[in-house]
Parts: structure tokens; C-alpha cells; sequence
């Protein structure tokens, strides 16, 4: 029986949601082979929980990620698929053997996207749908624009945007009303602080943060000898690497007693910490990429635990901004992010 969690806004024009929320991206892509069956009970034990945003991206295993979530929601409980919500990202181009080619936002593409998407998903409607990275060549009102087209008839619920920064904010919420931004936040990736999240405040458009976990880095699980599969993003990650690894695993190290001392995991007090940055505001919603059942509860205890001005404080003293040693994403992926521009 599901468990009312607490919940946010996805800003002033989007839904209510559970306070946290499910990136489903690792079932699919990126970080190794993933179980299946363990996914798809990932996603039932998540609804069960009262998790009700589920993000996805069209691209993720080319597909297989929404037709997963699709079976998910056909063999959930009524009431649990009913309370889902789909938040989808469109518009990375992939080849046949998995390379990446570009993004593409025309108009006619987004809708060709979202007609896919809505076939895999099994739904005849997508609650987010969002652009994964602008496209340069296109003017984001014309993007925002055909998602706009879509809400108006009705296979689109709310407009939302991923990894761009304040200006581009302001011209696609001048173009159509925007629910809600994507975007890479954690204690160890910050850069939404300076511009981007008090242009999101001050436009009332929610933020769903990921990476809040730095792609498993902080969540305390990471250790210098790991080894990753040959199709694991990490291995290519400049965080991941050498001495940028050792220096991010000592700040881990950081954080771990101050998680000890709390009587909780240092996934949780991470979690935890990016809760706390968007409490007063009710507008960050995070997403935990967890995989496992097992790893999906740990992420849900992150919403017992309550960080008091001196928690923050110690944290803030051992984790400081800009702590972290090496760029989020390799360089090629780095020059797409409009949010670094």
C-alpha cells in the first residue's frame, strides 16, 4: 500500500510531486549491465513507497528505458500507475552502435519524438517533456514552442527544460510557461548557485535536480579499486580518474564522519543536503538513481533526516563549493551544456 511522502511543486505552473523522485537512466544506459527484473521491481517498490516522478529520456538505450518503464507501469497496481508521472528528456541523436550524433529541437523532430516516446511509454500522455541539451542550431522558441503545440492538444501536461542556463531560461519561459528545469546539482556540482537557481525562483519554475549522488562518487559505495565495465560512463568521467578520484573519495571520507556521527549513510546525508537547499523554497525536487530495491531504500531514508544550521555548517566546511576535482562530463560533452555557457 502506497506511503504518502512528502511533496513538491515542479514550480507555479507544474504538479505537486513526491518529494524525491526516480531517475531511471542506469536500468537502461551508461553504467554497466543492469537486472531487468530487478529494475522493474526498482520502479514497483518505488511506487508502492509514493514515489510518483519517474524521469526517463527517449535516447537511454535507445529506447529500452521507456518501454522498462512502460511494463512497470502496466504490471504496477492501478492506483500506483495512476499517480505516476512521466518526466521525459527528447532530442540526443544515437547511431547503431550507441555513438552520439547531435541534438535536434526543430519542431516537426519534437513531434516525432513525443509520438514515440508516448508508444513506449504506453500512456497517452507525458506529465515533462523536455529538450536533454539545446539545440545550437535552433532558436529554443521554437522547441519550447512545439512542446507548447503539444499541451495544447493534450499529449503534454508541462514544459520543462534540461542543463541550460538563466538566459536561455528567460527567453523559453517568454515563449510558453515553464514547469520545471533539470539540471545537475550536489555537493560537489554547484554551479546552478551563482545565476541559474535564482532565475528559477524568481520565475517560480521548480528544479529537478540530478546527480545529486555525483553519479554514485559521494554516495559512499565508491571505492579507488573499483573497476567499471567497458560501457560504464564513469570510466570516461574526469572525476573518476587517477588523482581527480583520490581527492574526491578524500572528500567523500569528509563527509562520511559526518554521516557516522548522525547515525546515518553518506548517500543519505547527501541526499539529505540537497533537500535541504530547496526546503524554504519548496522548489528542488531530487532524482536518485537507484537500481536496486536495496539502494532505493536507503535513498528514501534521506527524507528522515533532518540537518540543523549546524549540520549544514559542518558540511558546508567539509565539502565546500567547488571542492571537487575534475569537470562533470569529458570536454566534448562539456561544450553541449548550455548551462555552463
Amino acid at each position: 500500500m502506497s506511503t504518502a511522502l512528502p511533496t513538491r511543486t515542479l514550480g507555479t505552473t507544474g504538479p505537486r510531486v513526491s518529494a524525491l523522485g526516480l531517475g531511471c537512466m542506469g536500468m537502461s544506459a551508461l553504467y554497466g549491465e543492469a537486472d531487468r527484473a530487478e529494475s522493474i521491481a526498482t520502479v514497483h517498490a518505488a511506487l508502492d513507497a509514493g514515489v510518483t516522478l519517474l524521469d526517463t529520456g527517449d535516447f537511454y538505450g535507445m529506447g529500452h528505458n521507456e518501454m522498462l518503464i512502460g511494463e512497470a507501469l502496466r504490471t504496477a497496481p492501478a492506483a500506483s500507475r495512476e499517480a505516476a508521472l512521466t518526466s521525459v528528456k527528447f532530442g540526443a541523436l544515437r547511431d547503431p552502435d550507441g555513438g552520439w550524433s547531435g541534438y535536434d529541437g526543430r519542431p516537426a523532430a519534437v513531434r516525432n519524438f513525443a509520438a514515440y516516446s508516448l508508444q513506449r511509454l504506453g500512456v497517452d500522455h507525458i506529465d515533462v517533456y523536455r529538450i536533454a541539451r539545446v539545440d545550437p542550431d535552433v532558436p529554443i522558441e521554437e522547441t519550447v514552442g512545439a512542446i507548447a503545440e503539444l499541451v495544447e492538444q493534450g499529449h503534454v501536461r508541462h514544459i520543462g527544460l534540461s542543463e541550460v542556463g538563466a538566459e536561455t531560461i528567460r527567453r523559453a519561459a517568454a515563449t510558453a510557461p515553464i514547469s520545471d528545469l533539470q539540471i545537475e546539482y550536489s555537493l560537489i556540482s554547484r554551479g546552478i548557485e551563482e545565476s541559474i537557481l535564482p532565475t528559477t525562483r524568481e520565475l517560480g519554475i521548480g528544479v529537478t535536480a540530478y546527480g545529486v549522488l555525483s553519479r554514485g562518487l559521494i554516495s559512499g559505495h565508491f571505492t579507488q579499486d573499483r573497476t567499471l565495465a567497458a560501457n560504464d560512463f564513469r570510466g570516461m568521467s574526469p572525476r573518476f580518474q587517477g588523482e581527480n578520484l583520490r581527492h574526491n573519495l578524500d572528500l567523500v571520507e569528509r563527509l562520511r564522519k559526518i554521516a557516522e556521527q548522525k547515525g546515518v549513510s553518506v548517500a543519505q546525508i547527501a541526499i539529505a543536503w540537497v533537500l535541504a537547499q530547496g526546503a524554504r523554497h519548496d522548489d528542488i525536487v531530487p532524482l536518485v538513481g537507484a537500481r536496486t530495491r536495496a539502494r532505493l531504500t536507503e535513498a528514501l531514508g534521506a527524507l528522515d533526516v533532518a540537518l540543523d544550521p549546524a549540520d549544514l555548517a559542518a558540511i558546508e566546511e567539509a565539502v565546500p563549493a567547488g571542492a571537487a576535482a575534475g569537470e562533470r562530463y569529458p570536454a566534448a560533452q562539456m561544450a553541449h551544456l548550455d548551462s555552463e555557457h
